[in-house]
């Protein structure tokens, strides 16, 4: 009342007034315009102007808002940021008939501003059409060739393991941080693909790639990210932080081109590459005399980069949460290693072919990634042509969002999909049984080019460490708490402390 009075006594309030509704109706005028020059879009949210549904999200978890919109209008609807439209797509049976059935149309990679940024535009990560096809294809062949999901890649991460557990034994009866450890001792299988070698945990040069690794993927999964990725211009003109981050990349990437230059030096195309940089160089020399080739130095550093930092964080972020959970949870612990005992026994390293005798650790590894839900919505696709989908007309170009947390937590599909619960992978025997609905490494054609990998490593260093150690946390089990400390585009656990006590 008091304000209605105030404005019938001020002309000039009243004009303001005015003249912000008129601006309302024309911004709302002109965002019902660009929302109908994108044809037959699936409904949602109605928008606010300039800023589309953006301050309607939960910018620190976007995926949860998503999974509520699913439930008002359906597996297939529409959200704006600022003027752009972003279908997503949730269900399985929705994400299956998109991204499996309709796989090429919907198999483009969003220019997405950060991935961009790092990228510089180059590599299999957010390339499309041809030169997508051409590097995904030489990605997965080259690291099957050395190894990927084979015995030669399984030692690599046993000498890996057997370094982790040496360095956990230092810490004898005090509390410390695996998160670092955890993280170089993947980082380092990366490594062994990519360089044939491995760094010592204090070199430099490592140091500087697991900080950029740790930097770049932070920032991703914080509202930072999101709101450079959707201001882009004017978040990057301010923001110290992404700077920052953006200078250890190019220190990153000058560290690439001249491991890539030395090879070049002494590189024999006579005999088979030694590593990933080697066949991407051998093949970049066969080809150097086409003017087309995707076969060059900018795509090389990209795609190396993306290898490094995906294989990475990904990987390592799910043991650490894994060790998290069995301290939270000490009678799972307790269960794995008693299988760990039976199979494997006390001296004997754990192997691949240990893992279909040990169902419940399976079981295990399997629910941590579930339950952990890594990547809530996969990096975002775009259409590659308008399509017709669930009858409706998605125009090319369009921002698609595959929520891959919505199959992940779908009550119809699990168990027990609210809490941690290796059952959710066991049948009535107690034997492993797969779910079509375990989608962690994504659907379809942009689905993880290290899933392979990432399995191994998961059982090979699960394993190793619960045979040698029992984690236990630096508070009551009833007080650790697992949940993610971000939950935006990723989901990064908590940093915590923790005991590792020798089992004897």
């Amino acid at each position: 009342m008091d304000l209605l009075l105030t404005l019938q006594e001020s002309p000039l309030s009243i004009s303001i007034l005015m003249a912000a509704v008129v601006l309302l109706l024309i911004w709302n005028h002109l965002g019902k315009e660009t929302q109908s020059s994108y044809g037959r879009l699936p409904p949602g949210p109605t928008p606010a102007p300039v800023v589309g549904n953006f301050f309607q999200v939960h910018v620190k978890e976007p995926y949860k808002h998503y999974l509520e919109l699913s439930k008002t209008y359906g597996p297939v609807f529409t959200i704006w940021f600022a003027n752009t439209p972003v279908v997503v797509i949730a269900g399985y049976e929705a994400l299956k008939d998109s991204m499996i059935g309709m796989g090429e149309e919907f198999s483009g990679r969003l220019d997405y501003p950060l991935l961009m940024k790092s990228t510089k535009g180059y590599g299999v990560l957010v390339s499309n059409g041809n030169r997508w096809k051409q590097l995904r294809r030489f990605s997965l062949t080259t690291l099957k060739n050395f190894g990927m999901g084979r015995r030669s890649i399984e030692e690599k991460v046993k000498e890996e393991a057997r370094c982790l557990v040496q360095t956990f034994s230092t810490f004898g009866d005090s509390a410390f941080s695996p998160q670092d450890w955890l993280s170089e001792a993947v980082c380092n299988v990366i490594c062994s693909v990519i360089f044939a070698c491995r760094f010592e945990f204090d070199d430099p040069q490592f140091k500087m790639i697991i900080e950029t690794i740790d930097a770049y993927f932070s920032v991703l999964s914080s509202p930072l990210g999101q709101a450079y990725n959707i201001f882009p211009r004017v978040v990057g003109l301010f923001s110290r932080r992404l700077h920052y981050i953006f200078k250890l990349h190019e220190k990153v990437r000058g560290f690439l081109r001249l491991e890539a230059e030395a090879r070049m030096k002494t590189l024999d195309i006579t005999s088979p590459p030694q590593d990933f940089l080697e066949a991407f160089l051998i093949r970049m020399e066969e080809e150097k005399h086409n003017p087309n080739t995707d076969f060059n130095i900018d795509n090389l550093l990209s795609t190396a980069w993306s290898l490094f930092s995906a294989g990475t964080e990904t990987t390592s972020s799910t043991l650490r949460q894994a060790l998290l959970l069995m301290m939270k949870h000490p009678d799972v612990q307790a269960r794995v290693q008693e299988e760990i005992d039976e199979v494997v026994g006390p001296d004997r390293c754990p192997s691949l072919d240990d893992r279909q005798n040990m169902p419940y650790t399976d079981a295990v590894i399997h629910e941590v990634q579930r339950s952990m839900d890594l990547s809530p919505t996969a990096v975002p696709h775009k259409m590659l042509h308008d399509t017709e989908f669930n009858n409706y007309l998605i125009p090319k170009g369009t921002v698609i969002l595959p929520l891959l947390s919505s199959v992940l937590s779908d009550p119809k599909l699990w168990k027990n999909p609210d809490n941690f619960d290796p059952n959710n992978f066991l049948d009535e025997k107690g034997q492993f049984k797969k779910n079509d609905a375990f989608v962690v490494f994504g659907m379809g054609k942009r689905a993880c080019l290290g899933e392979a990998l990432a399995r191994v490593e998961l059982f090979i260093f699960f394993t190793f460490l619960l045979q040698r150690f029992t984690f236990k946390a630096t508070q009551p089990p009833e007080e650790i708490d697992t949940t993610p400390l971000i939950c935006s585009f990723g989901r990064i656990p908590r940093s915590y402390k923790c005991f590792a006590v020798h089992r004897a």
